[in-house]
């Protein structure tokens, strides 16, 4: 779902950004999506001081939880803390992207999982996935866990759970935090990620390696 209720037409659109309207997803430089979602998406409010300030559930390295830290603070220290990804799959199986706000302070429009998010203080894994769907996408689906996905540099220090959930119906995805919504089919995520890596979230890079080994 596009995040303005009246866009022009997508041959409009090609036409007026120098596009061929036939081209696939993995075909445009990321140059070419920032202009593509300027014309599909209105510019959001900067984040304020408090989303900044949003508590962290920060852990050891062995995924203890020791307590809750400003996010700025876990950014700046590197500090080990908690996220989940999940991939929602359509009836025909594609898997929905989204290209992260520019907004963002770490990685903006880059592509990355569905919904993703961190675990906030007194909130384990299965809720955080719950609340971060609700959020981002405004929509409730069963999840199933897929794997543990451990705290490195590419996952910003991050240890992720990844979920995968099926979903029938029209996404409502938050335009403080999404860019744009996009459903791709795998191969093409697969083809687009060896092409151009740099155009994905390292986060969703090593989530999307795992889902990828696990065959599901």
């Amino acid at each position: 779902k596009l995040l303005r209720e009246e866009v022009p037409t997508w041959e409009a659109i090609s036409a007026e950004l120098g596009l061929n309207p036939k081209a696939r997803a993995e075909e445009l430089s990321l140059q070419q999506w920032t202009a593509l979602t300027n014309q599909t998406s209105p510019m959001t409010p900067p984040l304020g001081t408090e989303a900044l300030e949003e508590q962290f559930q920060v852990v050891d390295d062995q995924d203890r939880p020791i307590g809750g830290t400003p996010r700025s603070q876990v950014h700046a220290n590197n500090s080990l803390h908690r996220a989940v990804h999940i991939l929602i799959f359509n009836p025909g199986g594609d898997v929905y992207l989204q290209l992260r706000s520019r907004l963002k302070d770490r990685h903006p429009l880059t592509w990355d999982s569905s919904a993703a998010g961190h675990v906030n203080p007194g909130e384990d894994y299965g809720q955080t996935a719950v609340r971060e769907l609700q959020e981002e996408l405004g929509i409730e689906t069963e999840l199933e866990r897929v794997a543990k996905v451990p705290a490195s540099k590419r996952t910003g220090f991050e240890f992720i759970w990844l979920y995968r959930g099926s979903y029938e119906g029209e996404l409502s995805p938050n335009s403080n935090e999404i860019e744009a919504l996009r459903a791709f089919p795998p191969q093409i995520v697969d083809d687009w990620i060896k092409a151009r890596p740099r155009e994905f979230s390292p986060g969703f890079v090593e989530c999307w390696k795992v889902w990828r080994e696990k065959g599901t």
